[in-house]
């Protein structure tokens, strides 16, 4: 099951994403006037029959498609339940490349790097990224797998942890450098307008092994800056899913980004901004891609 939201005739609508990626089916036209309004709706019913029906018209989706050509592809969850829950260095390469950075860093964090990522509104696939002028100089880009939770819970076992993600999408973690070195705290650099982009689709689960391994990557007008796998978490994703519910209560809805790979623009020597019309694309095997520009 992938779900998406798209914005047509001056409505957002949840749908399903068909036909190879090429139409939107409504959740209207699979469960009438039992859809919910969104798709963070349909993950906070928590209802199993609702989610099979729709697996069900996933397969064979009939009529009722929109062509996307028609419509505007949003981020799956363009209003989240409030911040995104964010990890930084989790992965070996990029904890490395940035070591010098931010002070005395360890190599290899030896718990968990929690910061939170403002984002009222989560711009999705074809959006613009504001280049901010006079308040950033340094827009850099990290391509991320997020799992979204579908059951909330408190102390969650690591071994039940999958139990709790409803299912996945990419994240471009748009972040101005030159604000996140400034702040002793990362989310005024993380925070910025347009700096949250998701999409294409939230997919769900049970398309997925437990832990996913995933190869994901990052290109800016078509060179691939960063190249890597899932696998290559430091604290793998049951882990975190643990770790973070100890007193802490996770609720459906809520958004996890495990972390960014190497080859950031800062992690050049020197560093390889953004620039004015620059194009990024984030994909990530079995969720699809993820395209957005720099405003000119």
């Amino acid at each position: 099951m992938k779900l998406i939201t798209i914005y047509h005739q001056e409505k957002e609508l949840p749908a399903l994403l068909v036909n190879d990626g090429q139409s939107a089916l409504p959740l209207t036209a699979v469960l009438g006037d039992e859809a919910p309004a969104s798709v963070l709706d349909l993950i906070l019913l928590q209802d199993d029959h609702l989610n099979d029906r729709l697996k069900l018209a996933q397969e064979n989706p009939g009529e009722g498609q929109i062509s996307l050509q028609d419509a505007q592809l949003l981020a799956p969850i363009p209003h989240p339940v409030r911040n995104v829950i964010c990890l930084g260095l989790n992965y070996q390469d990029h904890a490395t490349e940035l070591k010098d950075s931010f002070g005395k860093q360890r190599q290899v964090p030896e718990a968990p790097v929690y910061f939170g990522k403002m984002a009222t509104e989560i711009v999705g696939p074809g959006a613009i990224l504001k280049r901010h002028e006079g308040i950033t100089n340094a827009i850099d880009y990290e391509v991320e797998l997020v799992a979204v939770i579908g059951k909330g819970g408190t102390n969650i076992p690591a071994e039940k942890a999958f139990e709790h993600i409803f299912g996945y999408t990419i994240m471009n973690d748009v972040t101005a450098r030159d604000l996140q070195q400034r702040h002793t705290q990362w989310i005024r650099g993380k925070s910025l307008d347009t700096y949250t982009a998701m999409g294409p689709a939230l997919v769900h689960r049970s398309l997925f092994n437990d832990p996913p391994e995933l190869d994901l990557s990052c290109a800016v007008n078509g060179e691939i800056r960063q190249s890597s796998n899932t696998r290559q978490f430091i604290f793998n994703l049951s882990y975190v899913i643990s770790d973070l519910s100890r007193g802490f209560t996770l609720k459906p809805g809520d958004l996890i980004a495990t972390g960014t790979p190497a080859g950031v623009g800062m992690g050049f020597d020197p560093p390889r901004y953004l620039k004015a019309g620059d194009v990024v694309t984030c994909t990530i095997e079995g969720i699809g891609t993820l395209e957005n520009r720099v405003e000119a």
